[in-house]
């Protein structure tokens, strides 16, 4: 049997309902929930950097008025979980990508594509997280923003591992009875520097668009300033 503490399924959001229900102690809270104290005395104190809505644990089962009440006679004891949280864990369904990289999607879709064309829609599909059709509408550019997709490398873009990719890609190759002629990583590692050329590239525009337009205000601050004064800019 494990002797890993178990904790409420939302710890901040019991701790903050336990503070505004009962008189336990912060520590008690702190421990029963697996957070830090001073968490527990800013939430008490209203000063915490994010608000929880409160999650009555008697609701869920993990803790019974009786186990409160015990807490609150002796500010000692330490609370005990009545029953476990039910863990859920996704198992279906296309990975998540965060917003700020979906649209790298396409570029990754392309770029497996084009270097490993023996990986199946499927596969693409969960490895990306996206759909068959968007995959297919690559393959045959019929893709509504077709002009605007360069193919990158997923793993440099962020959109999976490298040991996700190379597993897939090793799958589909035994699959497809294709043998490892070492190009593959020679692909990889041309398109991973054009990748960090281009990004560098992008980078050092940014800096210098940035750097002439703070040159320009600066300008235009001291001929404001010059012109205030009633001097001529000629």
């Amino acid at each position: 049997m494990s002797n890993q503490p178990t904790y409420p399924l939302m710890p901040h959001a019991t701790a903050s309902w336990l503070v505004d229900n009962t008189a336990l102690t912060f520590e008690q809270i702190s421990e029963f929930c697996g957070l830090h104290i001073l968490e527990v005395q800013a939430m008490a104190d209203d000063l915490a950097g994010q608000k929880y809505t409160g999650r009555d644990p008697l609701h869920s089962g993990e803790l019974n008025q009786a186990e409160i009440d015990k807490g609150q006679a002796t500010p000692e004891y330490k609370l005990k979980m009545q029953r476990a949280p039910i863990s859920v864990s996704r198992t279906k369904g296309p990975r998540y990508t965060p917003v700020s990289k979906r649209q790298d999607k396409p570029d990754g879709i392309a770029w497996i594509l084009r270097n490993h064309p023996e990986v199946s829609d499927a596969q693409i599909g969960k490895l990306i997280g996206t759909t068959r059709t968007t995959i297919a509408a690559i393959r045959d550019r019929s893709h509504w923003n077709i002009a605007n997709i360069n193919p990158k490398d997923p793993v440099t873009l962020g959109l999976c591992s490298q040991r996700e990719l190379d597993a897939l890609v090793a799958k589909a190759a035994k699959k497809a009875g294709i043998e490892d002629d070492g190009l593959a990583e020679q692909r990889l590692g041309t398109d991973r520097d054009a990748l960090i050329e281009e990004l560098r590239a992008e980078r050092t525009a940014s800096v210098k668009a940035a750097s002439e337009a703070a040159q320009e205000a600066e300008a235009a601050a001291w001929l404001a300033a010059r012109r205030a004064e009633g001097i001529s800019d000629s």
